[in-house]
């Protein structure tokens, strides 16, 4: 590998993500957190990290250590893994494939992409940042360096939740060993990197919790970011008045996380204009 190759965008920002997880939770670990203070008389139900290593009880300590390893291993899953890309060069039976779908009358056209030049399944775009064609396109992630498609997608919010879980942990800890009651200069001396810690955690938090919420509103019901965002620029969409690919929340949840029921999503637009031709006929 040549040596420029690790100063990469994809490098440096997993390098980043790593060093600053590993960071915050030293911060957590060497400053005394949770501890009652007189001027601020509060009990904690979760006794401080340091306490417990000192007292030499590591259930809780091993426990938020496990975590934020888990955290770590599935973003760097996330990031790392092929998110779904079309294939540039087909298989044989890719291209046999192609000759029937070409043979047989579409209710939608395949288009090819202009980019790459693949004949583009249903829910497929082309990103530019990773210049492949990604099948059931959600968004390009900054933070990841790579796509969030239909193979990535599942552990993308199972990523979130579990990031969610740590941060509040976290946020937590730091919140409970700040002592605001304090001259200014020991007060910065002695909790300003931990409140710049606080300040961090609330900050992703904040974005951690959105992102989940708002992915599992758009996994209810079966669309993605790029469709919920574009929909009136997909052809696919913009011909039809809802979503062709809803199913239900049940059917939906069981596809997404499971895969099942499977199929193509040009056999259930198909299936979806069935239905829909069928009722007309039935109403006329």
């Amino acid at each position: 590998m040549a040596p420029w190759a690790l100063l990469s965008p994809g490098v440096l920002v997993r390098t980043g993500h790593t060093v600053l997880t590993w960071g915050i939770t030293l911060v957590l670990f060497l400053h005394d957190t949770g501890e009652p203070d007189p001027a601020r008389p509060r009990t904690y139900p979760i006794p401080p990290l340091r306490q417990w290593e000192e007292q030499g009880e590591l259930l809780l300590p091993l426990t938020f250590l496990l975590l934020v390893l888990g955290s770590l291993l599935l973003y760097l899953a996330v990031s790392l893994m092929d998110p779904g890309y079309v294939n540039v060069l087909p298989q044989p039976q890719e291209e046999a494939k192609e000759e029937q779908t070409a043979m047989v009358p579409q209710a939608i056209p395949l288009r090819r992409c202009r980019f790459c030049m693949v004949l583009q399944p249903l829910r497929a775009r082309h990103c530019r940042e990773c210049r492949r064609c990604v099948r059931r396109y959600d968004h390009h992630c900054p933070w990841m360096e790579n796509c969030v498609g239909e193979r990535n997608h599942p552990l993308f919010v199972a990523y979130l939740a579990l990031q969610l879980v740590v941060l509040l942990w976290g946020l937590y800890l730091a919140w409970s060993g700040l002592r605001f009651f304090q001259p200014w200069g020991l007060w910065l001396r002695s909790s300003g990197l931990l409140f710049a810690t606080f300040l961090l955690l609330s900050l992703f938090s904040l974005v951690a919790g959105l992102l989940l919420a708002s992915h599992l509103y758009l996994v209810a019901g079966n669309t993605t970011t790029w469709e919920f965002i574009s929909s009136h620029r997909i052809t696919y969409l913009r011909q039809r008045p809802g979503n062709p690919f809803d199913r239900g929340l049940t059917r939906n949840l069981a596809h997404f996380f499971c895969g099942w029921p499977s199929g193509s999503w040009e056999t259930l637009w198909a299936e979806e204009e069935e239905e829909e031709q069928d009722g007309s006929s039935q109403a006329v």
